[in-house]
């Protein structure tokens, strides 16, 4: 739980994101998203030329999953680190990376594909009605996209915001194009802090939401 200190920490962050921001395109649970990840990066770039784009259905999906404890899937553990554990106790959800399992590292090179790839294959079943989210690798967004279309898997939300030069903003592009709730942002930018900070915020919408 944040102390006082932190908390009056963060409120002054917030407070100096407001006054620095100027015109935005976002408005009400957009923009607490928006703002958090601001927070998380110190980049405005964020509501700007790299910034976040939400589908229609995106928060309302997001915030369903997760008063309903689904599982949300992420492609690196530096995610998991990043997520509030108090949010994922109280709402039982269950996070799942499995970058690091033999079993898939095993499986990719075989395959000769990606771990990323690789684990979210792996994931399928887990991933229905659930949230997959990813902030490191192009090539796990892709393998999501990909299995959305075979039919294999229909998460209730894919946060996709992976950083990168190879195929990162191309990922984010073809995300756009399928008939699946997203959160994802125009560009090379994006990485764990983002990727978590999306999360930590809807769960704060929840809460504020229930109170």
């Amino acid at each position: 739980m944040q102390t006082r200190k932190g908390q009056s920490i963060e409120d002054q962050s917030m407070e100096i994101i407001e006054q620095e921001i100027g015109d935005h395109p976002y408005s009400g649970f957009e923009w607490q998203v928006v703002r958090r990840i601001i927070h998380s990066t110190a980049d405005f770039d964020f509501a700007r030329q790299n910034r976040i784009i939400f589908h229609k259905d995106a928060i309302k999906n997001g915030l369903g999953a997760l008063r309903e404890g689904k599982n949300i899937i992420v492609d690196v553990n530096g995610i998991i680190g990043l997520l509030n554990k108090q949010n994922l106790a109280d709402y039982k959800n269950n996070v799942i990376c499995d970058i690091s399992n033999p079993q898939v590292v095993k499986e990719a090179t075989k395959l000769n594909k990606t771990r990323a790839q690789t684990a979210m294959r792996m994931r399928a079943d887990e991933m229905n009605d659930g949230i997959v989210v990813i902030g490191n690798a192009p090539t796990a967004l892709l393998e999501v996209i990909q299995m959305i279309k075979e039919g294999i898997t229909r998460p209730k939300l894919v946060v996709g915001i992976p950083v990168g030069f190879v195929c990162a903003a191309e990922s984010k592009e073809d995300l756009q194009k399928i008939d699946i709730p997203y959160i994802t942002n125009k560009g090379r930018k994006g990485g764990s802090p983002c990727a978590a900070a999306i999360i930590n915020a809807l769960y704060k919408i929840v809460r504020e939401s229930s109170s």
